[in-house]
């Protein structure tokens, strides 16, 4: 047997000059065919339909679907077809592009660069100059010098590598230790030096003074108190923030020296999160209503809301813990900056500054948007405020400096608005800044980049997008609560990735955006408030007082503004969906998908908990169409006696009761979103150990293992969707064990991975290796900040004068 040889993986060209030459009939048939659909786009199920229609016998088309360019057709997502071309994106694994441009007159194949292949593509808009001077980003070549894995099986996992990169570095060369001691030298609170005083002047001496440390240390009781010794290691050269006994500064220094004598990744990570470094932390989600009652199912108002509030408790008793921990008098504090609207519609939106219930250091801190008409009064949809942003971030720097006498250790900035200002700040005030994006419009909305100008008056995505590729450049780095979210999977594009390579024709080209391999991309999952969100099954904590007012919304014969329709049958099990009002929630989609499938309809009945019930109580333009839709789908399959449709709750203690309330009847939970970034309401339903359906588009995809902890939809095919609610209904009625088999499920995959106290512990570690890479690497990133200055003030100021400040009513 000969031995195996290793070759060269051919290019995408390479394959299809290959099929041209063996199946030359068969691939003229099937580009024949592509062009024949006339000038557009091609979307990847398209192509590979086409694949099973091409002429010739069976067996020749079986050559061609087992040969190399089928391996390009399932591998693209999308082709572009200006006749007689047909240009291919093709995506052999996830973060990896190539592009092919085949003519079909001609039988020619090109391979195209990415700045080719966008302009290929800005042919197909109407009255675009396509011209070869347009302004093309590109962000590559400021980070070419730094490192990045190339494994997609990587994405994700940003600080591992970089921890890996430092301590490789530290142990190759040793001058590269002297960053660490500057760091640990230079970091002060208020003035006052922390970890290292000026005794400590090179690592010989730091390893000195260490030794002497723990041969001290050593002698003393594992509990005696820093106070004990704090005089003797001043004179040796530590300051406070080793720990609070002398066990815990002895296991901080052993991490120290084994990070001088050999350096390792994992040691590194631990050492540089338990350094002292936040303090002060600063968050913003400037738009919706954000507050702590009333606000949910109000316009924007959903998921990021109830992510943050949960985020900064469980955020504010790590911080505790480990200023406890480290020896330090220190009082922690968390800003949540948000907007203050004057007219709050009863919320406490027009109240300053709001405690956090169930923290003490925690506040929203509201901050008006402003223009020269004075103080903007009413709530603007999140796609309108990009006028007000600049003036805004200037105003909160103010009102933060105020607060906290000084500047933050840490900004985290929220959705695309709270990212850009959060950009404005960091880059203002030299702090680390995380982002975290919820949701990026772009995939949510195909073909809004090529197509931009006929969103833009609606959506203002111009601003959106160029806003987002500043804040996502600028980051030190990126959460993410799913891989999906960086790269998406094997079929689909992640909602970043999407940002890596696009075009807004007449305005500029994106020829590299951002890069999924950057090591500043970090999954960091949230969980559920587990003192709201807890098992059916745990009776002791069961709020039985709201069952009264749960059936009054379930049941309630009266037909007004907070429920309508009636379940007729309340032995059946229920389906049971809650989320806000738009078209990406694909609440209307369900209802349809319910309506049309008469074995789900016998087998169970539906409720809908979302947006408003009255028309003229809502003014948010996609909301407005989806009432319209909800009102029409319920007339024309006559679903009363099937089907509740619950007005938004806002009470989030009977929301969770809610879903437990469903679990007793059998039930199930639906998250029947086009794309869902991550699904908190997924997350919600299972930690109540409520089966859960959700779609298979983003973060659900992740959450939920199929069949195991719950099931994928695909809410693109609601036919097969409902099929397979239906047969689930069937199989528990055979089989009642199979609903507590998935519900168990479930629950045991929300213990494992997903807790705000794995969240919270995760982020403050972030926090300190990316504290500590901002301050090695500053010079680095200077370059690319400069240049994202340059494209905010060029670029993006103008875009926004585009977008019409709002009048108050």
């Amino acid at each position: 047997m000969a031995n195996p040889t290793l070759g060269r993986i051919p290019s995408m060209r390479e394959r299809v000059e290959d099929t041209l030459s063996a199946h030359r009939n068969e691939l003229v048939s099937l580009l024949s065919r592509y062009v024949a659909q006339g000038k557009g786009i091609l979307q990847p199920h398209t192509l590979i339909d086409e694949l099973n229609n091409i002429i010739g016998d069976e067996q020749a088309r079986q050559r061609l679907s087992d040969g190399p360019f089928s391996e390009v057709i399932k591998s693209a997502q999308e082709a572009i077809v200006l006749p007689p071309y047909v240009a291919i994106a093709v995506r052999p694994r996830p973060g990896v592009w190539e592009y092919v441009r085949v003519n079909v007159h001609e039988l020619s194949v090109d391979q195209l660069g990415v700045s080719e292949y966008l302009r290929f593509k800005e042919a197909l808009v109407d009255g675009v100059d396509n011209k070869h001077f347009v302004l093309e980003l590109d962000f590559e070549p400021f980070n070419a010098s730094f490192p990045r894995p190339n494994r997609s099986s990587s994405i994700g996992n940003g600080v591992q590598f970089l921890n890996r990169h430092l301590s490789s570095n530290m142990f190759r060369n040793k001058d590269c230790l002297e960053p660490l001691l500057n760091f640990l030298r230079d970091y002060k609170y208020k003035g006052h030096a922390l970890m290292l005083n000026d005794r400590i002047q090179s690592i010989p001496r730091l390893q000195a003074a260490l030794a002497k440390a723990e041969d001290h240390l050593s002698k003393l009781p594992p509990d005696a108190p820093y106070s004990e010794f704090e005089y003797l290691l001043q004179g040796l050269g530590f300051e406070r923030g080793w720990g609070d006994t002398a066990a815990h500064v002895l296991e901080m220094m052993h991490l120290l020296l084994d990070i001088l004598q050999a350096p390792d990744p994992s040691i590194l990570e631990t050492f540089l999160g338990r350094v002292p470094m936040v303090f002060n932390v600063v968050i913003l989600s400037p738009h919706g209503y954000f507050g702590q009652a009333n606000v949910l199912g109000l316009p924007d108002t959903g998921g990021q809301v109830v992510y943050i509030l949960d985020q900064v408790r469980a955020l504010e008793n790590e911080m505790l813990l480990r200023i406890q921990r480290q020896g330090l008098d220190i009082t922690p504090r968390i800003l949540i900056v948000t907007r203050l609207i004057p007219d709050a519609k009863g919320t406490s939106c027009n109240q300053r500054m709001e405690r956090v219930s169930g923290t003490e250091h925690t506040h929203i801190l509201r901050v008006p948007f402003r223009s020269e008409k004075g103080i903007l009064r009413k709530w603007i949809s999140r796609f309108d405020v990009w006028p007000y942003l600049e003036t805004f971030a200037e105003d909160v720097a103010s009102e933060i400096a105020a607060e906290l006498q000084g500047i933050p250790d840490f900004i985290i900035g929220n959705y695309s608005d709270g990212n850009l200002v959060a950009s404005l700040l960091a880059y203002k005030m030299g702090v680390t800044q995380c982002t975290i994006a919820h949701a990026l419009e772009k995939t949510k909305y195909p073909d809004s980049d090529i197509y931009w100008k006929k969103f833009d008056e609606k959506y203002h995505f111009s601003c959106q997008f160029t806003a987002d590729l500043i804040a996502m450049n600028n980051a030190d780095f990126i959460i993410t609560s799913t891989y999906q979210e960086i790269a998406g999977s094997k079929n689909t594009v992640g909602q970043y990735e999407s940002h890596s390579a696009f075009t807004l024709p007449g305005l500029y080209r994106v020829v590299h955006g951002i890069d999924v391999f950057d090591p500043k991309f970090n999954i960091v999952s949230p969980g559920a408030d587990m003192c709201i969100y807890f098992p059916y099954s745990d009776k002791e904590k069961r709020l039985t007082a709201l069952h009264g007012s749960i059936e009054e919304l379930l049941y309630d014969p009266q037909q007004n503004d907070e429920h309508i329709g009636t379940l007729s049958d309340r032995s059946k099990p229920i389906i049971f969906s809650m989320a806000r009002l738009d078209r990406v929630k694909n609440m209307t989609g369900l209802v349809e998908c319910y309506a049309k499938n008469t074995k789900l309809r016998e087998l169970a009945n539906l409720v809908i908990v979302a947006g408003y019930i009255d028309v003229k109580k809502s003014k948010d333009r996609e909301e407005i169409e989806e009432i319209e839709k909800m009102h029409g789908l319920m007339k024309e399959y006559q679903l009363d006696g099937q089907f509740r449709w619950i007005a938004a709750q806002t009470n989030r203690a009977r929301n969770g009761e809610f879903y437990r309330y469903i679990a007793d009847t059998r039930g199930i939970f639906v998250q029947p979103a086009f794309y869902e970034a991550f699904g908190l309401t997924v997350v919600e339903a299972m930690t109540c150990a409520l089966p859960t359906f959700a779609t298979c588009h983003g973060g659900p995809a992740e959450i939920i293992e199929h069949g195991i902890s719950g099931f994928h939809i695909d809410p693109y095919h609601p036919d097969q969707a409902a099929e397979l609610l239906a047969d689930f209904f069937q199989r528990c009625e055979e089989d009642p064990s199979h609903w507590t088999k998935i519900s168990d499920g479930g629950l045991k995959r929300i213990y494992e991975r997903y807790t705000w106290k794995i969240y919270s512990e995760r982020l403050m570690t972030l926090a300190g290796v990316y504290g500590f890479w901002k301050y090695a690497s500053k010079l680095e990133r200077r370059e690319t900040r400069r240049y994202l200055e340059m494209f905010y003030i060029l670029k993006f100021r103008e875009l926004v004068k585009s977008v019409p400040l709002t009048i108050d009513d």
